[in-house]
């Protein structure tokens, strides 16, 4: 039954479902429309916020790029890329693919997003390469799907943006809140968080090989292109043998630099405790690829593939930025946000926030971003109801890794890597989307009535 609704659903959106850019600047219109027609802002104060917003997440782009780059690159040291391959070797059958990709996307995705993501793309290149190898057909569009499926839950480990802003001084809670910081021993790490992450896992990787379709002649192979060896070509610095090509070869200068963030980091976490900040998820995963790399030419060649990661996101990041400050002036959040709120009990605070996450990630792909505009709306009502603010929390954080699965934007750097088009996969993950929400939805409740 799951292939023939995820059939249907493919075809519906290979049809219909423009590229990401598209997909944003639709956005932006719908957004204007709806600030206009639901508010009382002006033309000209939306304009002027819009074009002003267009810049406000400049900051946060350059984390972000940071986080696709370091994932990417990471993911492509060569002693990753052979434990990757090892990996890939695992999986004998196409049904196991699908089941194993997305476990092992989601478990990168929980150490950082920008991790998942990319290992998720390279280990589906992988695995497409080698059952390819053994003559075995594997319907790559679904496979690339398992691999993006595993990113639903992201929000929910080391690298959420939403628990690490409540833990952080400077966050939400303490400067916008006034209010005492939420740890996230009573987020990330509760024990109702980690089941739901395994239970979500555990259906994904039962629901999507039951989405492959059937007979030969319907699976879809590969491109070939993907499957390419990337070249290592890279410009030397001087003449071969000379202090400038040996400085370039040598070891010591990437790994001396690797040192130091690593010492950093041991400084950082002795003296301020378990202080996670997507900063410090950047230069841990920095401090990994300069010990790991060989040399400082190795690392300007994986920078410079890498590169093709993060070119559209920061492409699309102002046209979010610049959505997020039409629905910040005109009211709009507070006033989608608000309605939400009026409708909720203490049992059902966390799934009314969960929804309204959701829907308000569709129109800002940021988990940070949204956190900061969403989190005062429900702190306040969590107070009010008596709910603990735990649950808020993590209720935003669902909301907004699930419905990635229907938003392109964190799609593209894996596509990508992939080499497919997002109207391939989000078929697959348009099913992803259901079922993740009810296990969400279901923790919530469970959570709120207890």
């Amino acid at each position: 039954m799951l292939h023939r609704v995820a059939g249907a659903s493919s075809r519906v959106v290979e049809r219909w479902i423009p590229g990401s850019f598209v997909f944003a600047v639709a956005l932006t219109l719908v957004v204007a429309v709806m600030a206009l027609t639901m508010t009382d802002v002006g033309a000209q104060e939306l304009v002027l916020g819009w074009g002003d917003g267009l810049a406000g997440l400049l900051a946060f782009m350059t984390q972000i790029a940071l986080v696709l780059l370091l994932g990417y690159t990471l993911a492509n040291l060569p002693p990753v890329r052979r434990l990757l391959a090892r990996i890939a070797g695992l999986p004998r059958t196409p049904r196991a693919a699908y089941a194993f990709l997305v476990v092992v996307a989601g478990l990168a995705s929980l150490l950082s997003f920008g991790l998942g993501l990319i290992v998720g793309g390279v280990l589906a290149v992988e695995l497409a390469r080698q059952f390819r190898e053994r003559g075995v057909a594997l319907h790559y569009p679904l496979l690339v799907a398992s691999a993006y499926s595993g990113f639903v839950v992201w929000h929910m480990g080391y690298s959420g943006s939403g628990p690490l802003n409540a833990a952080t001084e400077g966050g939400v809670y303490d400067t916008v809140l006034e209010r005492d910081l939420v740890p996230v021993s009573e987020t990330i790490f509760t024990g109702w968080n980690i089941a739901a992450v395994v239970v979500v896992l555990v259906v994904l990787a039962v629901a999507l090989p039951m989405m492959a379709p059937t007979g030969r002649d319907a699976v879809r192979a590969a491109p070939d292109a993907a499957l390419v060896e990337p070249t290592d070509d890279q410009p030397v610095a001087g003449e071969a043998g000379s202090p400038a090509d040996w400085v370039e070869r040598s070891r010591a200068v990437t790994t001396t630099m690797g040192l130091a963030l690593g010492l950093y980091l041991v400084v950082h976490f002795a003296d301020r405790g378990f202080d996670l900040t997507l900063d410090i998820v950047n230069w841990t995963f920095l401090a990994l690829v300069l010990l790991v790399v060989g040399n400082a030419r190795e690392l300007a060649v994986l920078v410079s593939r890498g590169g093709r990661t993060v070119g559209e996101v920061l492409l699309q990041y102002p046209l979010y930025a610049g959505i997020a400050a039409m629905m910040s002036v005109s009211g709009l959040v507070e006033l989608l946000s608000e309605a939400v709120v009026d409708a909720a009990g203490p049992a059902t605070l966390g799934v009314f926030a969960f929804l309204a996450a959701g829907l308000l990630n569709v129109f800002i792909p940021s988990g940070g971003g949204q956190f900061a505009v969403q989190a005062p709306i429900f702190s306040g009502a969590a107070d009010s109801l008596g709910v603990d603010q735990s649950v808020v929390i993590m209720a935003i954080a669902y909301g907004d890794q699930w419905t990635n699965m229907i938003q392109p934007f964190w799609a593209v750097p894996l596509l990508a890597v992939a080499g497919l088009k997002v109207r391939d996969i989000l078929g697959y993950t348009s099913v992803v989307l259901v079922l993740s929400g009810l296990v969400f939805a279901g923790t919530l409740l469970v959570v709120g009535a207890g």
